[in-house]
């Protein structure tokens, strides 16, 4: 496959006003100005006509497949509302691939996601990163688990203050992580022990202790649902105490302490930023919120939280984000290699550089403009 006459958005380097990509199988092969692209080439052409080629859009925290598409209960499939610990939940024995949203998804050149269980339990369960092209799961996924998902603030309160049960403050929700991690903790001293001393017995199996074992361990993400500082603060806290791998998602109120952020070198997957001030947590959202962060030295990937802004409209967030004072460039990246970089996939997916998966997209216009159309989209070197 051979894609020319376009704008270049690399991710990596400048943008080459006009010039080429070159794939070979799944992979990126070459790129560069089109003076330098290949005089013959055995394989489809797509002319981009002056529009523009940039990696594929990553969808850095949604549900995708989780909610199905006007199905009801049938197919709500996020939150296991029985249980405040859930950490054995895999994201991807609850995904849909077949929900139409994917096919949405891949319209708009989104081509891989991070998806998996809703906030309603302070510890939700693990997500998955997926290419958005597939009808069997266990073929689109990119890794799994990607992230143990924690919850903070209204949202676990809301659920089990319904419920009459514990968690119904933001101190009940922090200790049921703490008590939780600490287990995991232990059961690894004592499977360590076991490893050592053969008269040692190890623990019992335990599946949610398992799922955590990776996290307290630093091989496995939190990607931790916090909205107001406050919430920040804590999700940061219990992070330091127990030496986690700590990404905060949504951030609404990170524009408020966007220093304290940066100097802790936590990356923020922000967004929505489509919708409305639903719930008190929200109520200092802002388009603003990006651009601030980015100031301030935080890494900053932008989501759609899907479905709370459909899929499809995660350029339309980026664009938004320029709206509010950030480097067209930099929200481009906020849904490309940045977000690649804060999900653990640098190494394979976000820019257009060799041997990097060749998830490619063409458009009519700047990727991030509104009026411009997709008018190819490549996932693992196939055009779809």
């Amino acid at each position: 496959m051979l894609i020319v006459n376009g704008a270049v958005h690399t991710m990596d380097g400048p943008v080459i006003k006009n010039g080429y990509v070159a794939v070979k199988g799944s992979k990126i092969a070459r790129v560069g100005p089109m003076e330098d692209c290949p005089k013959s080439w055995e394989g489809e052409v797509i002319d981009a006509q002056g529009g523009h080629i940039c990696p594929g859009f990553i969808d850095a925290h949604c549900h995708l497949g989780m909610f199905g598409d006007a199905l009801g209960f049938e197919s709500d499939d996020g939150n296991e509302e029985t249980d405040p610990c859930t950490p054995h939940l895999r994201a991807i024995d609850g995904v849909n691939p077949l929900d139409r949203c994917f096919s949405e998804a891949r319209a708009a050149g989104v081509t891989t996601v991070l998806t998996g269980p809703g906030s309603a339990n302070p510890v939700s369960g693990q997500f998955a990163a997926l290419k958005t092209d597939g009808r069997w799961v266990d073929a689109m996924v990119v890794r799994a688990p990607a992230a143990m998902k924690l919850a903070l603030g209204e949202n676990p309160k809301q659920v089990y203050h319904d419920r009459d049960e514990t968690p119904v403050t933001r101190m009940a929700t922090a200790a049921i992580i703490r008590e939780n991690l600490r287990k995991a903790v232990e059961y690894g001293e004592k499977m360590d022990r076991a490893a050592r001393d053969e008269d040692a017995d190890p623990p019992d199996y335990d599946a949610k202790l398992e799922a955590l074992l990776p996290v307290v361990r630093g091989e496995l993400p939190v990607h931790i649902h916090a909205h107001r500082a406050d919430d920040i603060a804590t999700g940061v806290r219990i992070a330091r105490e127990f030496g986690l791998r700590c990404v905060i998602v949504h951030g609404t109120e990170g524009h408020l302490i966007p220093d304290l952020l940066a100097r802790e070198k936590i990356p923020v997957i922000t967004g929505p930023a489509l919708g409305d001030r639903s719930k008190p947590e929200l109520a200092n959202m802002t388009l603003e919120n990006p651009a601030l962060l980015r100031r301030a030295g935080v890494e900053v990937a932008i989501c759609t939280d899907h479905p709370e802004v459909p899929v499809q409209y995660l350029p339309l967030c980026a664009a938004l984000a320029v709206k509010g004072g950030l480097d067209p460039e930099e929200a481009l990246a906020a849904i490309t290699v940045t977000a690649a970089g804060i999900a653990g996939l640098g190494d394979v997916l976000g820019t257009l550089a060799p041997g990097r998966e060749a998830d490619v997209v063409v458009t009519s216009g700047h990727p991030l403009e509104l009026l411009g159309e997709v008018r190819a989209v490549l996932i693992g070197g196939r055009r779809i």
